[in-house]
Order: C-alpha cells, then structure tokens, then sequence
C-alpha cells in the first residue's frame, strides 16, 4: 500500500508563517524611517506617499538599482548588516545627480528560504540607509524560490522616488576652467567586486589578511556612503553644474556620462588615488590592472564628482568642511575640437 505526502505550500518550500513573522519585524524598523508624508501601514498591497507641499511645480525622479556580487562578500565574512546601506546608496545617489530629495524607498529581498536573523539584519541595514537620506522605506517583497535559487542565498534591488522643482532640471552648464571636485569614497562602494571575487579565488587571499588597520573583509564590506546631506547643502549655497556618481565603469565611466560637445575633462594624476591609498595600491598589485583599467573599473578614491565654478570653490569648501566630507581637485574642464573625453594629465 503506497502512501501520499500531502502536498502543500509549505511542504513545497514557501513558509507563509515565516513571511508574516517577518513583516512584523519589519514594521517598526520601516516605521522609524516614516517621514509626515507617508501615511501607510508596512503589509498592505500597495504603498501611499503625499508630494511635499513646498514644490511649487514638481516632478518625480524615479532611480532603481542593488547591490550586485557585493552580497558574496557579506556571505563570506557572514555579516549581513551594512549590505542595505549599499542598497539604498545606489539608489538615492543616483536620484540626487538631477538635483531631487529623496522621498521613498521599496525593496525587493529573494531567496530560496527566509532566514529570519539574516533577513531581519539585511532590513535594518535598508532602513538605516533610508534614516541617513531622510527618505521613507514605505513597502517591499521578499520573496522565496525554493528548489529554485542557490540553498542560503539571496540578492537584493531597491527602486527610490525622489522630487523636484521642474525649473531645477540640471543642463549640464558647464564651461573652460570650471573644476572637478571629487568627494571621498567610503571605500569600493558597490562596484567591481565580481573582479575582487576572482582575484580571492584565484589567489586563494584571505579576508583576514590585513589592510591598514583592518582586514581586508571588513574593507571590502565598509558601506557605501549615502550624499544626500552633503549635495542638499551645497545646492542651497552653490550653482552644482553637473554630477556624475561613480559607479559601474568606474570614475572614468562615469564621467563620460556627463560629457557634453566641445568640452573635455582634464584629470590631475596626482590626486586620482590620494583616498584609500592602501587598499587600490594592493588591488593594483595583485590585479596587475594598468592605471586606466583600475579607473574605468574603480571608484578609485571618489563616490561621487561635481563640476562647478572656480568663484564658488571656497563656499564648497566652507560646507564639505562643516560636514566632515573629504573632497579634491580632481581636474578641470577644458575646450576640444574633437570628440569630448577624459584625459588623465
């Protein structure tokens, strides 16, 4: 006589109990990030949010993005807590380039099972994120795939809204002699690190290995830092031209980005790694990238880059100061009659 297993959701691998445990750990974590403009509970189909009332004729800027090959780090050092600061850095600095505030933040958590510890440190690390850019984290999903998705694993996106005034649509106004001022990375910030995971597999390097002060692991999971503060109060102050955020492709990548006809970017070699020396003196060595290759793939020093007018420079200076942001000269903007590009000088 043969007999049945029932078959079920959960038998199939989906535990809604465990879902709905974990939305209840997630409210108050959302509900600690809930500006006066939203005014929905964490659980419900869809997410409610009012446009502040100080636009006079706004418009959304909408960024999505995650946090890519970053999280086999977090696995591998089985540390969890900073990755949705990353997530929501991507996104909202990204937002902050066309000039907007940010507003809200979703996110999507899929894996083969829910974790509840793991899960619950992924979210607190989104919500921190959403506290230091003032923007609300109103809704998500996290979903499983059982039998599906690789056992103990997960991958994480984000999609943020931000506002604007229309008349502050940035035009890239740019002009010759206007600077480059290059504000500090916290370090490899989200990018590259499907290059860093081959380098420790081939080399076989352990992330205990020591780096300055720290180990390599923990440098190479330091958070990427969130620019909302520091763009908000530079605009209040000064005209920023243009912004590039430096992500994938590197500060050479990025830049281009923001090229515009009959002007070219002068980069000063001296300052392009004087940030996190130790770190890109040792991936340079180990990777035996050329100078060009390490820039169209690393940050190399600089999250995030604006142009402005050499009259302001001091005003910018005054304000990164006051906000302890690192910043250089990174270059200048110059005139060409060819095809713009980014020359390193």
């Amino acid at each position: 006589m043969s007999s049945h297993k029932k078959i079920s959701y959960k038998a199939s691998g989906v535990d809604i109990v465990l879902g709905e445990k974990l939305v209840e750990i997630i409210k108050p974590l959302a509900k600690k990030t809930f500006r006066k403009e939203a005014f929905n509970e964490i659980g419900g189909f869809a997410s409610l949010f009012d446009i502040p009332k100080n636009y006079q004729n706004p418009i959304l800027v909408s960024s999505t993005d995650g946090v890519g090959t970053k999280i086999e780090i977090a696995e591998l050092m089985n540390n969890h807590k900073s990755i949705g600061i990353d997530l929501v850095a991507m996104c909202v600095n990204d937002l902050i380039t066309s000039g907007a505030e940010p507003l809200f933040f979703l996110d999507y958590l899929v894996t083969d099972k829910i974790n509840l510890n793991k899960s619950k440190d992924i979210i607190s690390g989104i919500a921190k994120g959403c506290k230091i850019s003032n923007c609300s984290l109103i809704g998500g999903e996290t979903a499983e795939h059982p039998k599906n998705f690789p056992k103990g694993k997960y991958d994480l996106a984000g999609f943020s809204v931000g506002v604007m005034e229309k008349k502050s649509l940035k035009k890239y106004n740019y002009r010759i002699d206007d600077l480059l001022i290059g504000l500090k990375s916290s370090g490899l910030h989200s990018n590259g690190y499907s290059l860093i995971r081959e380098l420790l597999r081939r080399k076989k390097i352990n992330l205990k290995k020591k780096i300055g002060a720290n180990s390599l692991g923990k440098v190479l999971l330091e958070p990427t830092k969130i620019y909302v503060k520091e763009i908000q109060a530079l605009s209040k102050k000064v005209n920023i031209k243009a912004m590039a955020h430096i992500t994938g492709g590197g500060l050479l990548g990025n830049l281009e980005r923001i090229l515009k006809k009959r002007y070219s970017f002068f980069l000063e070699r001296k300052n392009l790694f004087s940030f996190n020396i130790k770190l890109f003196s040792y991936l340079m060595k180990q990777t035996n990238l050329t100078e060009r290759e390490m820039l169209k793939t690393f940050n190399c020093g600089y999250g995030m880059v604006l142009i402005i007018d050499n009259d302001d420079l001091q005003e910018v200076s005054k304000t990164l100061n006051k906000l302890n942001q690192k910043f250089k000269i990174i270059g200048k903007v110059k005139s060409t009659s060819g095809d713009p590009e980014v020359q390193v000088v």
